[in-house]
């Protein structure tokens, strides 16, 4: 087939995609699937194969996903019912200041989005945002924009949580350069989408908090019996930094700086992302769970609440793999990944654009992620990446999926309501906001790739 020929399918497949999501309202489960299939047989894929290539793209990517999603779903929603998201605000709040506290609200929601799903984070703390208007008679937006942008930079470029875990199984790269090269990057974004915006946005859209009921939002950035900060802190770094260590133990091994042993094996094995997050839920589970008194049926709900939303998130995840999995079998990839390759375009923002349109489109970041991650996976192999830089594409397509946030994302009306914003004013700061996280992002990403 000619390139004209191969980019007309996958046009014509994504188009499909779209369709079926917003016209047809088909889940996002069902639309990839029935997009692999359409892909494959309009490239001529005898039948056999089109279902062979389905049932080995689900299983390979699930065999991966399935678990690290979970067990971060699991870890997360302890941590969340604990309060420990609300010990970590506390004492940020505390040691910043309210004359500092829009940026304590930026590491605060950073920090939490790691295990915590967005929608939840904001949830938590919206009664601190309420209390901090109150207190001061500033914008809403003033706290907000850096607590969304926290929440939404980390939640976006940082595993366990699902879009940057799951874009990296689709396109082989190891979690541990991802971990590492999305707190480099996401932590300057979030300062420059946060605070920054933050102060600028809050002096041109005045919001003010809801009038409290019942001494509501008062209490919350005070309230008793909460675990410690530094506990939660290091229960949340423990899964980072024990991926991060086997990932630069493995790079050590084989640059023969050090050799194999025991102990590495042992660093190694502790770092893998399935061993390294079902250590950090155990810990989870008895220091904010059994020992501060939660029973064992509480803690049993608490994980199977969490799986919930988990569950569709690894379907979702699965169908793309099954998607990338049909373009390579197709021998599509390899003919996009040789047009590519002889131009001067770079990966890393093809990867953006792709992520960044199908976001604009349909709305959801997880589906626009998904999409692009199996685009983009069979053209990788030709250009040889190395692990920093398969990170760096992960980031790309996180960033490119956090475009533009409007009217068809679930998160612009969340915000919306919350915040007591009509669409306009909505438009105007987190709209902006995310975008500002997508454009830098992606400058972020394509000045480290001139350094790894």
């Amino acid at each position: 087939m000619s390139v004209g020929s191969i980019l007309l399918i996958v046009a014509a497949g994504v188009t499909l995609l779209l369709l079926l999501v917003l016209k047809v309202r088909i889940s996002a489960f069902i639309s990839l699937l029935i997009t692999a299939i359409f892909v494959g047989i309009v490239a001529g894929m005898p039948l056999k194969e089109v279902t062979a290539a389905i049932q080995k793209g689900m299983g390979e990517t699930l065999g991966f996903i399935a678990v690290v999603v979970g067990l971060g779903a699991i870890f997360g929603q302890i941590l969340e019912s604990s309060g420990g998201a609300h010990a970590l605000a506390n004492y940020l709040l505390k040691k910043f200041g309210q004359t500092r506290a829009s940026w304590a609200m930026m590491f605060t929601g950073f920090i939490v989005a790691i295990p915590v799903f967005f929608d939840v984070g904001l949830i938590i703390f919206i009664p601190i945002i309420y209390a901090l208007g109150r207190d001061t008679g500033k914008s809403l937006l003033y706290y907000g924009i850096p607590l969304l942008a926290g929440l939404a930079v980390a939640h976006s470029f940082i595993p366990p949580t699902p879009g940057p875990v799951a874009v990296s199984e689709i396109i082989g790269a190891d979690l541990g350069w991802v971990i590492l090269l999305g707190l480099m990057l996401g932590l300057p974004t979030a300062v420059i989408a946060g605070p920054l915006f933050g102060r600028f946005i809050a002096g041109k859209i005045k919001i003010d908090p809801p009038v409290a009921v019942n001494g509501e939002g008062g209490e919350e950035a005070s309230r008793s019996g909460l675990p410690s900060f530094w506990l939660i802190f290091v229960l949340i770094l423990t899964p980072l930094l024990l991926i991060v260590i086997s990932t630069m133990s493995a790079i050590l091994i084989r640059n023969g700086a050090i050799t194999s042993s025991v102990v590495t094996d042992i660093l190694i094995f502790a770092g893998h992302p399935f061993t390294a997050l079902i250590i950090a839920t155990l810990l989870a589970i008895w220091l904010l769970g059994i020992r501060r008194g939660m029973s064992r049926d509480r803690i049993m709900s608490l994980s199977t609440k969490a799986l919930g939303p988990a569950g569709i998130i690894i379907l979702v995840t699965g169908a793309g793999g099954v998607l990338k999995e049909v373009l390579v079998q197709s021998g599509i990839g390899t003919t996009l990944a040789d047009s590519v390759a002889g131009t001067a375009l770079s990966p890393i923002l093809l990867a953006w654009i792709i992520a960044a349109v199908v976001r604009v489109t349909q709305g959801s970041a997880t589906v626009a992620m998904i999409t692009a991650a199996g685009i983009i996976a069979p053209i990788l192999p030709v250009f040889a990446f190395d692990d920093p830089h398969k990170a760096l594409i992960v980031i790309a397509i996180s960033s490119g999926a956090t475009i533009a946030s409007h009217v068809n994302d679930s998160g612009f009306w969340l915000v919306s309501k919350y915040f007591g914003m009509n669409e306009k004013q909505t438009l105007q700061s987190w709209t902006v906001m995310e975008t500002i996280i997508s454009i830098c992002g992606l400058a972020f990403t394509m000045l480290a790739s001139l350094f790894f």
